[in-house]
């Protein structure tokens, strides 16, 4: 009989990281095509400068330092459209294209690449964007879609001004061109976790507390989870694979977490939305989350029963 021995893994799971990132990006299709509706052609050619951008930077990253080129993983093209989506319709196209390439070089490829980077490429990438061109990022337009015979107008975000809840819901409110529509990332939610692509714990879990702490702070919940980005950001950068913790009970700690810090913000900071700092920081405590709340490795060894 013939024996192999291996190095771990030594279980395969059938479903590639190609395949994953199909999914998300199926997932992302109708926050998308509802940007585009609601924003316009503007929107579309944000997210085709984000998504190109990025994965020209990682190909020519790989090329020039003599690496496999794995652009066929689509983990590039996904991180180019989640960064497109959290950029303004009226963004100049130069924001979208810097914000990919430092995104997918500095973020992804300087630490390793795939797998190996300690902070969510498309979040860092939109907190440097907002550190340096403040103005580009806060300033939002307002929906001709809704406003019929009125041309479209800078304006404020609804966390400074208020809404309706439908209009929240709907996306009948300035933003960025993935936040607006919550009945469009809910869709995706759905899609990525009938799909098991991703857990329910990460987004129910931040949903959940930044309503709880924003009623404990005298602030609405319900407003606050329809407001900004908090569902698109516990759907679909809350819930990365390489920056979240391993352990379920893990994944809730950091959750909450990202909930906490982004009703904090909010309440007593100067900046009206704090997602992206959230999800940073707890990005930033996954090594920690996962030191002490350890999984049960297959093969480990017992403690020795004391006599």
């Amino acid at each position: 009989m013939n024996l192999r021995i291996s190095t771990a893994p030594h279980v395969h799971h059938p479903v590639t990281t190609q395949r994953l990132m199909l999914y998300v990006l199926l997932a992302l299709l109708p926050t998308a095509a509802a940007g585009v509706y609601i924003f316009g052609l503007s929107a579309l050619w944000i997210l085709c400068i984000s998504m190109a951008s990025a994965v020209i930077a990682e190909f020519a990253w790989q090329k020039i330092a003599k690496k496999p080129v794995r652009i066929h993983d689509l983990s590039a093209l996904v991180t180019g459209l989640i960064l497109g989506l959290n950029l303004p319709s009226s963004a100049p196209w130069w924001l979208a294209m810097i914000g990919s390439v430092f995104a997918v070089i500095i973020v992804k490829q300087l630490f390793g690449g795939l797998g190996d980077n300690f902070l969510n490429p498309a979040m860092a990438a939109r907190a440097v964007l907002l550190a340096s061109w403040p103005v580009h990022m806060t300033t939002y337009v307002t929906p001709t879609l809704f406003t019929a015979g009125v041309d479209a107008v800078t304006t404020a975000t609804p966390l400074a001004t208020g809404a309706p809840l439908m209009d929240l819901f709907l996306g009948n409110i300035p933003g960025t061109i993935g936040e607006v529509s919550k009945v469009a990332i809910l869709a995706g939610c759905l899609f990525l976790i009938v799909t098991k692509t991703i857990h329910w714990q990460i987004p129910v879990a931040v949903v959940g507390s930044v309503a709880l702490f924003s009623w404990a702070f005298g602030t609405d919940p319900l407003t606050a989870i329809l407001s900004g980005g908090v569902l698109f950001g516990a759907v679909f950068m809350a819930t990365d694979y390489v920056t979240s913790p391993m352990t379920a009970w893990g994944q809730v700690v950091y959750a909450v977490g990202i909930g906490l810090i982004i009703s904090i913000i909010r309440k007593f900071g100067a900046y009206p939305e704090g997602v992206t700092y959230g999800i940073l920081l707890m990005n930033i405590a996954t090594p920690l989350i996962d030191r002490f709340i350890p999984r049960n490795i297959y093969g480990y060894k017992k403690e020795a029963k004391k006599a």
